[in-house]
């Protein structure tokens, strides 16, 4: 066990540190952080792959008092340096889908193209490596009872972790903070992109009993009858449907009791940094007026645990990189809180 008695948890994070500042190895450490450097079939803004550093940079300016779970952090949080290889295979494969979606935005036929055939089959080989990977690494981690955190990149990254949170925990729900559904069958071609993936975790995940969408806002009209279509597996909590029962007086109390009771014991959160006002991520991938605050969505989870159900692990995607670091440093105290909150449900 890590020995503390020389760390002052009140100074400036140390950058020779992990992430938080804080002095563990990922042996010591009860949850562990895997970054995916990985953002090939965003439609919008890039740069989420990149965002690993940005996040531990900022991290280090954090208090480690969260009077949520004051000493969460003593129990060791170790976030891994990002795979090399798998930001490299990101960087051809993004040039790729780039050039891709430019010819199809054009109208052009991509069977008419013997280049363009070829990216897309490239791109959808890759998600299936990515989704492989993720798998491989989570899973490992699992075994070793760890509490497991995924950072991405864009929202497709965590579908190998809910395979893999399948065979370790058997059923469980999926609670979704997003400005999308994420539900389509494909998107731009790419079966694996960031806006199928709660149709592809639904579709490929028997154990997935139920998802629930919280903040949506911005989708299409095939999605909203895929939900309509499929109402014992999907909830969702639109953004207007929400703030229209704020303006009439009820309170957030009552639309979060609402949320939580539609959810399953086990719950695996999905948190896509656009769910949030667009004020405190202003360089996400695919930003939508409307959304949340932080306290909001951190008085969403507080109550989801005192209502005894289980946080079994989260993703937390698509935090960009701005000029002033304003996005990560948003990202990496949700981050924290979301490290602090999953070790208090897992404590009782």
């Amino acid at each position: 066990m890590t020995d503390l008695s020389t760390f002052d948890p009140n100074i400036a994070g140390n950058p020779n540190n992990n992430i938080f500042g804080l002095p563990f190895s990922e042996e010591e450490s009860r949850l562990v952080i895997l970054p995916i450097p990985w953002e090939v079939s965003v439609s919008y803004g890039v740069g989420t792959a990149r965002n690993t550093d940005h996040i531990f940079k900022a991290s280090l300016q954090i208090d480690l008092f969260d009077p949520d779970a004051p000493n969460a952090w003593r129990q060791g949080f170790y976030m891994r340096p990002y795979d090399q290889k798998v930001l490299l295979k990101n960087d051809y494969l993004r040039k790729e889908a780039e050039l891709y979606i430019d010819y199809i935005s054009k109208g052009e036929r991509v069977e008419d193209n013997q280049f363009m055939c070829k990216a897309i089959k490239e791109v959808n080989e890759g998600g299936l490596f990515l989704n492989s990977w993720v798998y491989e690494q989570t899973k490992a981690l699992l075994d070793k009872n760890k509490l497991v955190g995924v950072l991405g990149g864009d929202h497709s990254v965590p579908l190998g972790f809910f395979k893999a949170q399948a065979e370790k925990h058997g059923e469980f729900g999926i609670l979704q903070i997003d400005a999308h559904c994420d539900l389509r069958i494909s998107y731009e071609g790419f079966k694996y992109s960031h806006a199928s993936i709660m149709y592809n975790a639904l579709t490929e995940i028997p154990a997935l009993k139920k998802l629930v969408q919280v903040g949506i806002r911005d989708y299409s009209d095939g999605e909203l009858e895929y939900i309509n279509d499929n109402p014992e597996k999907i909830s969702t909590f639109f953004d207007r449907n929400i703030k229209e029962r704020l303006y009439e007086g009820d309170t957030w109390k009552n639309v979060v009791d609402d949320i939580i009771k539609e959810l399953p014991q086990k719950v695996h959160l999905s948190f896509d940094i656009d769910g949030l006002d667009p004020k405190l991520c202003p360089n996400t991938g695919t930003p939508v007026a409307g959304g949340f605050e932080t306290e909001e969505i951190y008085y969403l989870l507080k109550n989801l645990i005192q209502s005894g159900r289980q946080l079994i692990g989260f993703d937390l995607n698509e935090v960009g990189i701005g000029e002033n670091n304003w996005d990560a440093n948003v990202g990496a105290r949700v981050l924290f809180k979301l490290c602090n909150l999953m070790v208090l449900s897992n404590d009782k």
